[in-house]
């Protein structure tokens, strides 16, 4: 492997998350904000590392006798494929690849279905990916019913094709009893158009957000839109690690409701994930 395909800081971290495998723990909470890692370590008894480099800010120390990692990894898929590659190049590095990562995404998202109340609590139970990034590695799981989705949602055929991406089981049934709902996630490239949204430039799909109202996959509602599940699951997937995405509803995209209590209803969200956290 040349020097340009995994690179590392002169301290022998890894390049973008300026970490080294003694720095993290094997059960990892993901954010997408930076300023929500202190969100989550204000609850640890110790904090042991800070480390900070461009938007990748990461906490470790430990809850009640547990060790834990939480470090943000901005918005998207694109920072996503930097984040699970460098830590799975950590377990390379210290040849631990038999204690696979524990990572639990707790992050923010609108639902799309407009009986769905904000400040719900909703488990990803699996994701479409419009973002494409799982279309650049071997390995991506083939789905017959993605065709059939197409098919039965000719507005959605101009977008990029999705892949399909899931949840650990284990982890499903883990932190079954924090999610009030669970169902479909779609995770889009970006914030406007991606996700419906008809501003300044014209999107291309206007009505994408009744679009996935009605739709169905596997038999399960499309239940919310983000941009990062399908990217963390797909990738914990093909690396041999377990994920799990939980999500607080901030926004109603069906009625166009927002959070009156948002922060509220993500601190509460964070403390019941720690409880069954540190029970992994």
């Amino acid at each position: 492997m040349n020097n340009t395909e995994l690179i590392l800081n002169e301290d022998g971290s890894v390049y973008h998350l300026a970490l080294s495998a003694n720095e993290i723990s094997d059960t990892i909470i993901t954010v997408g904000d930076p300023s929500r890692v202190h969100k989550v370590s204000q609850y640890f008894d110790t904090i042991e590392i800070k480390r900070e480099k461009r938007e990748f800010v990461t906490h470790t120390g430990t809850l009640k006798g547990k060790r834990l990692t939480v470090m943000s990894t901005g918005i998207g898929t694109d920072n996503v494929d930097i984040v699970i590659n460098e830590l799975h190049a950590l377990k390379v590095q210290a040849n631990t690849l038999d204690k696979p990562y524990n990572i639990i995404r707790l992050g923010t998202s609108g639902t799309v279905q407009r009986a769905m109340p904000v400040d719900t609590i909703l488990i990803s139970e699996m994701a479409l990916g419009f973002d494409g990034l799982l279309h650049f590695y071997e390995g991506i799981k083939q789905d017959d019913q993605i065709e059939n989705f197409l098919n039965l949602n000719e507005g959605l055929k101009v977008l990029p094709r999705p892949y399909l991406a899931q949840a650990d089981k284990s982890l499903l049934e883990h932190f079954s009893s924090i999610g009030q709902v669970s169902g479909v996630t779609v995770t889009a490239p970006g914030f406007y158009a991606p996700q419906g949204r008809n501003l300044f430039a014209k999107a291309r799909v206007p009505l994408l957000v009744g679009l996935l109202e009605a739709s169905h996959f596997h038999d399960k509602l499309i239940t919310n839109i983000e941009m990062e599940t399908a990217g963390i699951y797909g990738l914990a997937s093909l690396l041999g690690h377990k994920a799990i995405s939980i999500s607080a509803i901030l926004a109603n995209r069906a009625t166009g409701e927002f959070s009156t209590q948002a922060d509220v209803v993500v601190d509460k969200m964070i403390e019941n994930a720690l409880k069954l956290i540190v029970e992994l």
